[in-house]
């Protein structure tokens, strides 16, 4: 398996080159050179374990071998709730709800950064390398890739997130980390503001040459694999012939996994992308126009962004993998913030995707909805996508993701239904935690100088 840019598609990388680079040199993300299948039946009867291995073995399996991916991946979930890694739960005919919140930070990127964490210890663990993490985020990444990396040698972690534009319980989860390889940065700025410093960051000869920068966020390839695999597992727990996806979407990252696993043979009918008030996916795939607006805060943190980095990959695979197309395209919208698609493109995009917009309000009914008639209480992404659930017919199978514990977005619950939700044992405690911090200005140079000063 060798692995090309989305913007220049005659790169062939190893998977373990691909691991630590993030970016290209161009600055493209990285795609295998062709996608591999699977069979579907030989999934059958298999635990979570097993099937994230089937999964993710064509991927890694010239640079990682067999055993060793077998070791990673049941390191990987021990963290989790044995009884219930990705329970699937059947609230109606042919309505499902996927649970993602049973790893140690109550979210989604649980199930691909416990992953990136362990992958990267083994990797590291015979070698004098020293790597920095670095990741942007607009909520629930940075909690979990922080717990995934926390006390490890030979790594230093630095997360950007928005100052004062993530829930508490976010924060907390990622300032109360006391070991000493955590850097935690808040930027005066949006989600937008520190994924686009993120990125200069890692072009950077000058840091390049001083550690050795590794992505966690979406733009790495291990974490789209890794989530790849939940698809896998809940249609498999579905027993159902053929189903359609729910994503709550903000960076493109969990809905282009499920593209992934269309890719290699998962028989999915059609994609279905929750944005909220911060809709530029919906805009630009229903019109064939991207559009950068300001980014407006709503109840749904993580999915307040304008700048989709994973677009680019689906970009590629659109325009039939044509990298000097994206090339033209990417420059353009980072010149402009506007970019009109060509009808192909647009198209292409539409035979498989279909994109909704959910307001504030929308969000809140739904999450008070959902509890009064199905008792069911979901935080305020996964209610965008409950809301294109409640309006699907019973006639074709339909999974809508679950990202989060509710527990970690309190006030949308209050307000939504009155009283605030249960919180588990791993939140009680941690509003009497001290939290560490740095407050710092929009400014990418003031960034590189503070990585540099604590590497």
């Amino acid at each position: 398996m060798h692995y090309l840019s989305t913007r220049n598609n005659e790169l062939k990388e190893s998977f373990l080159n691909v691991l630590f680079q993030g970016l290209s040199k161009e600055g493209g993300l990285f795609l295998p050179s062709a996608w591999p299948s699977i069979s579907i039946e030989n999934l059958r009867g298999k635990n979570y374990q097993e099937i994230a291995h089937a999964v993710i073995s064509p991927f890694v399996q010239e640079d990682i071998s067999d055993e060793d991916l077998v070791l990673i991946v049941n390191k990987t979930y021990q963290s989790f709730n044995p009884k219930s890694i990705a329970p699937l739960v059947n609230i109606e005919k042919n309505k499902y709800i996927l649970e993602l919140f049973y790893g140690p930070t109550l979210a989604f990127k649980d199930y691909a950064l416990q992953f990136l964490g362990n992958l990267f210890s083994h990797v590291l663990e015979n070698s004098n390398r020293k790597i920095t993490v670095l990741g942007a985020t607009s909520g629930d990444t940075g909690s979990a890739a922080i717990n995934a990396f926390k006390g490890k040698n030979d790594i230093q972690v630095f997360i950007l997130h928005p100052h004062q534009m993530v829930s508490e319980v976010q924060r907390r989860q990622m300032t109360t980390v006391g070991e000493k390889n955590v850097h935690n940065i808040a930027l005066k700025g949006t989600f937008d503001d520190c994924q686009k410093i993120v990125k200069k960051l890692f072009l950077d000869d000058e840091l390049q040459s001083k550690t050795s920068l590794t992505a966690v966020n979406s733009i790495n390839w291990a974490r789209l694999i890794a989530q790849a695999v939940y698809y896998f597992w809940a249609y498999i727990q579905s027993n159902q012939e053929k189903v359609n996806f729910i994503v709550p979407s903000g960076n493109f990252g969990n809905v282009f996994s499920a593209r992934i696993a269309k890719f290699m043979g998962l028989p999915i009918d059609h994609l279905h992308i929750a944005t909220n008030e911060n809709d530029i996916l919906h805009r630009t795939i229903s019109e064939g126009r991207m559009r950068i607006n300001n980014v407006k805060k709503t109840h749904s943190p993580s999915m307040d962004i304008q700048v989709s980095s994973n677009f680019e990959r689906q970009l590629f695979e659109s325009a039939k993998r044509d990298s000097d197309m994206v090339q033209k395209i990417m420059q353009s919208f980072a010149e402009t913030g506007e970019q009109v698609l060509s009808d192909q493109i647009v198209q292409d995009m539409q035979l498989i995707y279909t994109t909704h917009s959910v307001s504030n309000s929308q969000t809140l009914e739904t999450i008070k909805y959902y509890n009064e008639h199905y008792d069911y209480l979901a935080d305020p992404h996964t209610a965008t996508g409950l809301y294109v659930l409640e309006r699907m017919s019973n006639e074709q199978p339909a999974i809508s993701l679950a990202c989060a514990d509710p527990g970690k977005f309190g006030n949308a619950i209050k307000e939504a239904t009155g009283n605030l939700p249960h919180f588990r044992p791993e939140l009680e405690n941690i509003f009497d935690q001290d939290e560490k911090m740095t407050i710092l200005d929009n400014d990418t140079d003031l960034i590189k100088s503070h990585i540099l000063e604590l590497i």
